[in-house]
């Protein structure tokens, strides 16, 4: 996105999207709990060859990506990382293994549970969450493709939810490298306040939808809980016919 263009800015329920380049946003945004990203890592992954099994030999079948735009041509630099990190109590990163990172962290492991030679076992998160030096989230790589497929380095809702759950207690997600939208669908799905930013319009507009889906959902439980846990006086009221009519079934 060209810096001619203007910032697009998008509310939706407890999102705030922007489409923009976050280089422009990020200076104009208040400090967050937690920053939740996959930025790119620089290393041409919107070009190249993938896997495609093995062929009647034994080899690795191998067929072209062919993916738009030149959004992993290049990771962030080191000042942006720093201008990151400083805006989160929370960070986590993944591809960090690639990231010109300058403070010591933790790490975060994505095991595939990858028999495939073409694709890597696992994928690395730098975190400077408090916790264990490493830790280990296990999703078979097949699992996480049923539910993907909007962007060509989208990460699992369930991955997501759980780099959430390692930033603590966060109110605020921020998400500079939103991409499809999957870190904010985690966070509104979480009932957390969600900040994406995302430079492709054709990513962006699927960032929106995803999020608007999330808010126009029919809640799980029809009733809500006020900061003790227990329900409101509207929600009480609203439960009492329901409970009294299961006390006289059983």
């Amino acid at each position: 996105m060209s810096a001619q263009n203007e910032i697009r800015v998008e509310r939706i329920g407890l999102a705030t999207l922007y489409l923009a380049d976050c280089m422009e946003v990020l200076p104009t945004l208040d400090r967050v709990d937690a920053c939740i990203t996959d930025p790119p890592y620089g290393i041409g992954r919107d070009k190249g060859m993938g896997g495609g099994g093995f062929d009647s030999t034994g080899k690795i079948r191998r067929r072209p990506r062919v993916y738009e735009g030149g959004w992993d041509d290049d990771a962030p630099d080191a000042e942006l990382i720093d201008l990151i990190v400083s805006l989160a109590d929370v960070s986590v990163m993944w591809g960090g293994n690639y990231l010109p990172l300058r403070r010591g962290g933790k790490w975060l492991v994505w095991n595939k549970e990858q028999v495939m030679p073409s694709y890597s076992d696992a994928e690395l998160a730098w975190t400077n969450a408090n916790g264990c030096s490493v830790n280990m989230f296990t999703l078979h790589c097949n699992k996480a493709r049923v539910e993907m497929g909007f962007h060509p380095t989208q990460k699992p809702l369930a991955l997501m939810k759980w780099c959430i759950d390692q930033a603590g207690n966060p109110q605020t997600i921020l998400d500079p490298f939103a991409g499809s939208g999957t870190t904010g669908v985690a966070a509104l799905e979480m009932g957390l306040k969600f900040i994406g930013i995302e430079r492709e319009p054709k990513y962006f507009e699927i960032m929106c939808e995803r999020i608007q889906r999330v808010v126009d959902a029919p809640p799980l439980f029809p009733f809500s809980c006020d900061t003790t846990g227990r329900g409101t006086q509207d929600s009480q009221a609203c439960l009492l016919p329901l409970l009294n009519q299961i006390g006289e079934k059983v």
